[in-house]
């Protein structure tokens, strides 16, 4: 058994975003594998850690929700954090350490001691000095899709020692039969699952949905326990409320569900709408509705066309949030291109599995080109 560790400091069981759920995968397939998970978080005042695998660090606390100054504040001295990094690691016995971010997950720091295996986990490609120390700090970095490798490659980066680990999925790809797919192509309602961030489009989705669309619309907005700017979260489900109230006989905003809820939530739909205008770097609630033959429509930019294929409707951004509840309105009237999305959905994601996320990360980390020249930085 082999003890392995995450840091993220703002993880949190349930919290309502992608990269959270992807450390969680990652600790299911720990387990499957026999292995023993870690999390190493920031201590956030009133909220305490649910699980003896979550340690939050005594050197650093946050407040909720956390933004970047308050972390960059909070570690401008950074050495006591450094200092209960090393300890933790080398008391735990950790043979693997993933810093999850640059910043939000300290790999910036280059805190693992020497005989400990150093991973980057890339879910965003950043452009500052953090994430260029987080690369040389580390002895491996995998980015979770291939659209950020080729980002990354596109930016001038080396990635040739790189190593791709897709996000998995917490719940099995269990698709719904075609018989039940077929009453809710003609019946169920468009259904989405987002955390409150203003780059998501929902306001926008919803402000332009057309007065002729009278199919239900079930969106479920949740709030993190992070944030961009103060009160970032507050103004988008203000946004999505003012919106949905134009229309309320057929727009309804639900509050957040556990983790393990969101597949079957989206197995009820007819389809999901990823609404982002920005670009997804992988997209863990198209990946779910795929997992139930659900199928997906969005923008054509970001890992969403890599991800989804010939699974859902995608149109160009610059043709904007009407044109994407056009196309989803033909599709969903097409019964020969809508089954044949529901079909193909479940083989995208199929081989998206904890336990194999888990050992691609180790079986390449024993192998991690810079493990002997490791540069710690600050």
């Amino acid at each position: 058994m082999s003890v392995i560790a995450f840091c993220l400091l703002t993880y949190a069981p349930g919290e309502p975003a992608g990269i959270e759920r992807s450390v969680a995968a990652l600790m299911e397939g720990c387990r499957r594998l026999g292995h023993q998970p870690l999390v190493l978080t920031a201590t956030i005042p009133g909220h305490p850690a649910k699980s003896p695998d979550i340690i939050p660090l005594r050197s650093l606390v946050l407040p909720r929700p956390i933004m970047g100054k308050h972390i960059r504040e909070a570690l401008d001295h950074p050495a006591p954090v450094v200092t209960e990094l090393h300890r933790i690691l080398r008391e735990r016995e950790v043979e693997v350490v993933c810093w999850i971010d640059a910043l939000w997950g300290l790999g910036y720091l280059g805190a693992a001691p020497d005989d400990v295996r150093s991973v980057l986990m890339v879910h965003k490609i950043r452009k500052d000095d953090l994430f260029e120390d987080a690369i040389a700090a580390a002895d491996l970095v995998c980015p979770i899709s291939d659209y950020l490798l080729r980002e990354a490659t596109a930016a001038g980066l080396d990635t040739r020692t790189w190593r791709l680990i897709p996000n998995a999925l917490l719940s099995p790809v269990r698709p719904v039969p075609a018989p039940e797919r077929e009453l809710l192509r003609r019946r169920a309602p468009v259904r989405i699952v987002s955390r409150a961030e203003p780059y998501k489009g929902l306001a926008e989705l919803l402000q332009a949905l057309p007065d002729t669309w009278t199919r239900p619309v079930e969106i479920v907005l949740a709030e993190a326990g992070f944030e961009y700017w103060q009160g970032m979260q507050s103004d988008v489900i203000e946004a999505c409320q003012r919106a949905a109230r134009a229309r309320p006989e057929v727009v309804r905003l639900l509050p957040a569900m556990p983790w393990r809820a969101v597949p079957g939530f989206l197995a009820g739909a007819c389809a999901t709408v990823i609404s982002s205008y920005e670009p997804e770097t992988f997209c863990n609630t198209a990946a779910e509705a795929l997992s139930v033959g659900t199928p997906v429509a969005g923008f054509s930019l970001g890992n969403l066309p890599y991800l989804i294929g010939a699974a859902g409707p995608l149109v160009p951004l610059q043709q904007g949030y009407r044109a994407l509840w056009d196309q989803l309105a033909h599709f969903l009237e097409d019964p020969h291109r809508y089954h044949a999305a529901a079909r193909v959905a479940p083989e995208r994601v199929r081989n998206l599995r904890p336990e194999q996320a888990v050992a691609t990360l180790l079986a390449h980390g024993q192998e991690a080109p810079n493990a002997a020249v490791r540069t710690h930085t600050r």
